[in-house]
């Protein structure tokens, strides 16, 4: 199974997120933060893939920004991206390479089909 970060800085939708991950067998680290996702990422922490807000803390596009750092440094990360904004963000999420999207608000099926899916990938 995969070691996924997800990076959400809403508190309920970052745990229940994590909860589903971790009853599909995966292990989740998370972060609540464009600044904390950046330290995980930094440290020697294993990661498979990353599940991350695009929107975090304000920051625009914040999560284009750590899952660009994400790829750059550990090459073949894999990255889902969901926000509940508008579809420039979407596009926006695209424009990453080997990038997935997850719009909000999603269902437990949803989420395990976007993760079954980019861990495919």
């Amino acid at each position: 199974m995969a070691i996924i970060l997800i990076v959400e800085d809403e508190l309920f939708t970052r745990e229940m997120a994590g909860i589903c991950i971790g009853d599909w067998g995966h292990e989740v680290l998370f972060a609540e933060s464009l600044e904390e996702g950046l330290a995980i990422l930094r440290s020697d922490a294993p990661i498979d893939a990353i599940f991350t807000d695009i929107y975090l803390n304000k920051a625009v596009f914040g999560g284009c920004d750590l899952a660009q750092a994400a790829m750059a440094a550990r090459p073949g990360i894999r990255v889902l991206y969901t926000t509940g904004n508008s579809a420039t963000a979407k596009l926006k999420a695209m424009f990453v390479a080997g990038s997935h999207f997850l719009g909000k608000p999603y269902t437990p099926s949803q989420l395990q089909a976007s993760v079954v899916g980019m861990l495919a990938a």
